[in-house]
């Protein structure tokens, strides 16, 4: 239904004649009742949920709730499939299934600042072949993505986004969500079918009371809204989906068919559903009118980038006004026939673009100092911060990186800290408050013993670091025998961190070739451990022992040895233990091997128990033998050095390094002058910024990579 002023007086005074009923406690209502009390329901859902405008106090939409729940449960012949009563859902297991969605769901390209946003809109006209092209920018809300299904104006079909091509059906859970219709007159514009695309999002106030209640009854809180609200989608008992009140914007229609139309009326109809959905502006209204809470009052029309530009720079200052978190806005070309000759990439369209907001930054308190050793013996200082709320995130604990940078920041425990997120990902203090001191605040000493081990500490003078030198330190041995195990490196899995640590307690596991005479007897009577886990466990660990030499070599943590570092080690031998008798001088002359990286490789071979270490492993059956040793490929990219930052969408970063390597490229380990490539994903960082700044790196996007290297993926 289409809530005019006639309707909306329709339904109010349909209200007053049904509220005495219901509080009447008549036994059930008849079956013209029921249909009305349906009516009015959706329309006090439509006015608190939607408008935030009620126009019931809760008690007395309650009294209307429970009369239509007795009056169904009473006659469930009448009951239908749009009925607000099946909100309330029952608490069967849900299997998700996965479901093919009728458009993909792709990502959006991102943006940082005006520049790239000019350069966002230079595209677009060159593609459209227009000197004119409207904008629509509206917020881009931080919550779960989500896509539903109308058919014959009822909801059939809700999903979660997936991996974009395919979610999880989760329409029972959706249908907890008030601000979602069961149905809605499609048909009053001609519309059949439609698929929408929006987000389900906590707002602030629900997520706050929403910690509240699990931190009293003894609960972890959770870590921001968008957590709170994707987790909730997921749940198998759909009632308590309903409780935790969560929230949806509608701000897209991906797929939409018409009815043929049969008459002059219908044929007006389909005219009129055309006519708002020729631009993205007038989808939103026509959402709007049906009930949905699409962006319709936050929505902003704009002629010139410039005027987008202000506008996105102005917004920034204000997003903590609105009642929900986003992280920035979205900016979409408004003409769908323009949108359509933009067309789109394997990964976002090309009509439309993200702007992201810059770090976000807050106030806390130091209350603490944590002193962390990791596997190369460094011993970290971690900050413990009163818990603040930080673009989106809950920020307790942020590493202060070593004694040099508490003088810097001039810490004390008690301060007040400005801390922010860097790129809304990485939290950092910006600053000491020291002006807020009040004399109790206390100094950091930075122990001259380690933390764990007691051993004294050494520092190289040219470096910034405090280390245990102690290679039998309980800490740097879990994080060694960790750091072997993991996916990069030897890929044990079912051997994570939470198992190398228990191992390690239970007198299991005690160093790195410890892993190959586990005790799968004593592992088979752990709790958790059965048969089937345990052989995957035997079975994982044999399969290591046939990894490529690279893969050892790096999963050994020879410091400052990466993945590349580690090809080009494994390349430069026939047997790993050939390192021994190689000089310092002979490996400055790999590729990317400096003095500190040499002198570090070279120490490592000439450490008498880390030799022992290694003919322990290949006694064990571990390959020494770089049995994969092959000349350098050649190819179109011969010479050229690549690196990959961000999430790549059609290839895992190995598989992507893969192809470049096979055409005979080199992979940098970081971003410099030498770098030829940058080939970047979602979500890119750092790396991205410092390259814009060198004009002779290239940057591509995953899809421009694919072409460079010619790669067919039809077939993968």
């Amino acid at each position: 239904m289409i809530y005019t002023p006639a309707t909306t007086r329709q339904l109010a005074a349909e209200t007053e004649r049904l509220l005495p009923l219901a509080q009447s406690v008549p036994s059930c209502a008849t079956a013209n009742e029921t249909e009305s009390l349906r009516d009015v329901l959706r329309f006090h859902e439509y006015r608190y949920y939607v408008l935030n405008a009620p126009l019931l106090s809760d008690y007395e939409y309650d009294v209307l709730f429970r009369w239509l729940l007795s009056t169904e449960k009473e006659h469930p012949e009448w009951q239908v499939s749009n009925s607000p009563s099946l909100r309330v859902g029952s608490s069967l297991p849900v299997q998700f299934q996965s479901v093919p969605h009728l458009v993909p769901m792709l990502s959006l390209d991102n943006s940082y600042g005006a520049e790239d946003l000019i350069d966002f809109n230079r595209k677009v006209l060159e593609l459209s072949s227009t000197s004119e092209v409207n904008y629509c920018v509206e917020p881009k809300f931080d919550g779960a993505s989500i896509s539903l299904i109308y058919e014959n104006d009822q909801l059939i079909r809700a999903t979660t986004r997936g991996d974009g091509v395919a979610g999880e059906e989760i329409t029972q859970n959706i249908r907890q969500i008030r601000t979602i219709p069961l149905t809605a007159s499609f048909s009053a514009f001609g519309i059949r079918q439609i698929e929408i695309r929006g987000e389900v999002m906590m707002s602030k106030k629900t997520f706050e009371d929403f910690n509240t209640s699990l931190m009293a009854a003894g609960l972890s809180p959770m870590a921001n809204p968008r957590n709170a609200a994707a987790g909730s989608l997921r749940m198998k008992d759909d009632r308590e989906v309903g409780r935790r009140n969560l929230e949806a914007f509608l701000y897209h229609i991906s797929y939409v068919s018409f009815d043929a139309p049969a008459d002059e009326r219908q044929e007006q109809a389909v005219a009129n559903g055309k006519e708002l959905l020729a631009t993205h502006s007038g989808s939103l209204s026509l959402l709007w009118q049906l009930g949905f809470r699409s962006p319709e009052n936050e929505k902003k029309l704009f002629s010139s980038i410039q005027d987008v530009i202000r506008y996105c720079a102005d917004a920034e200052t204000t997003r903590d006004d609105l009642p929900y978190e986003i992280d920035g806005l979205v900016i979409k070309v408004n003409r769908i026939d323009q949108q359509e000759k933009l067309g789109m990439t394997s990964h976002h369209p090309r009509w439309a673009i993200a702007y992201k907001f810059k770090a976000r930054q807050a106030t806390t308190q130091l209350i603490g100092i944590e002193f962390q050793v990791g596997r190369t013996g460094a011993v970290t200082p971690v900050a413990k911060l009163s818990p603040v709320a930080l673009a989106g995130v809950t920020v307790s604990s942020i590493s202060v990186h070593n004694e040099d940078y508490i003088r810097e920041k001039q810490l004390m425990i008690g301060d007040k800290v400005l801390i922010e997120r860097a790129g809304d990902v990485i939290p950092q203090i910006v600053q000491t408050l020291t002006e807020l001191r009040k004399g109790t605040e206390q100094p950091i000493v930075f122990p001259v013993t380690c933390p764990v081990c007691n051993s004294k500490l050494y520092k190289e003078p040219t470096e910034a670091v405090w280390r245990c030198i102690n290679i039998e330190c309980e800490a740097q041995v879990i994080e060694k025998i960790i750091h072997f195990v993991s996916k990069d490196a030897m890929d044990i899995k079912s051997l994570g961190e939470a198992n190398v640590r228990k191992f390690y307690e239970l007198g299991l596991l005690k160093d790195i070739p410890g892993i190959y005479t586990l005790d799968f007897h004593r592992i088979s009577m752990l709790e958790g451990f059965g048969k089937k886990s345990t052989d995957n466990l035997r079975t994982a660990i044999e399969a290591s022992k046939t990894q490529p030499l690279h893969r050892l070599i790096y999963g050994l943590g020879i410091r400052f040895v990466g993945e590349t570092t580690a090809k080009t080690l494994a390349n430069h031998v026939s047997h790993l233990l050939e390192y021994q008798k190689i000089t310092q001088e002979d490996l400055l002359h790999l590729e990317d091997v400096g003095q500190k990286v040499a002198a570090s490789i070279h120490a490592f071979f000439n450490n008498p128990a880390n030799i022992t270490m290694l003919e322990t492993l290949e006694k064990l059956g571990v390959q020494l033998i770089n049995t994969k040793k092959e000349a350098t490929a050649t190819g179109v990219l011969t010479g050229k050095s690549f690196l990959f930052t961000g999430t790549l969408s059609r290839l895992t970063r190995q598989k992507a390094e893969a192809l470049a390597e096979a055409q005979g490229a080199v992979i940098a380990s970081g971003v410099s002058a030498k770098l030829n490539y940058l080939i970047v994903g979602e979500d890119a960082g750092s790396k991205l910024e410092k390259a814009k700044k060198i004009n002779s790196i290239h940057i591509l996007s995953e899809d421009e990579f694919l072409q460079l290297v010619n790669a067919d993926l039809s077939n993968q």
